[in-house]
């Protein structure tokens, strides 16, 4: 008995430990990205990213209705890869929020968006990576972005 209780507790050990280093890895794809996107470096961002990426935001507009806008990966990276050296695009993670489940991660990421050193916009990313032969890439990314009830405000 006392040899099942020493297995089934190294079990759950193991079982823990290997989630805590996916949600780390995780996270390692979403500093990644967001590395990439300061530095204006493409290949860095590609590198966590998934070939179908889905990219969305959502935001309520002037006429106060809710807006929701797909774009494709190709035209972020563009807009990454020709941003002039004038502009800094400084967008600031606040915390991260991670689960995962075997080949699935999400990752909740509240922001603050900085446009040239001056507070622009606030709100949420979501990532949803994919665990692809051991690397978490980003498969799905959706954001919100308001001005109203962030800490600037």
């Amino acid at each position: 008995m006392t040899r099942f209780i020493f297995y089934l507790v190294l079990l759950i050990t193991s079982m823990l430990y290997g989630q805590e280093d996916d949600k780390m890895k995780a996270k390692y794809a979403v500093d990644t990205f967001f590395k990439g996107f300061h530095k204006g470096d493409t290949t860095l961002m590609k590198s966590v990213m998934m070939d179908k990426v889905i990219l969305q935001t959502t935001f309520t507009n002037k006429e106060g209705n809710a807006v929701l806008v797909t774009d494709k990966p190709e035209k972020l990276l563009k807009a990454i890869a020709t941003r002039t050296s004038d502009q800094k695009w400084d967008e600031r993670l606040l915390d991260y929020n991670i689960q995962v489940d075997g080949t699935m991660a999400n990752v909740w990421t509240p922001y603050e968006f900085w446009y040239n050193d001056t507070f622009s916009h606030c709100g949420v990313n979501n990532f949803q990576l994919f665990k692809d032969n051991g690397d978490w890439k980003i498969i799905y990314l959706i954001d919100t972005r308001r001005r109203q009830g962030c800490k600037e405000n």
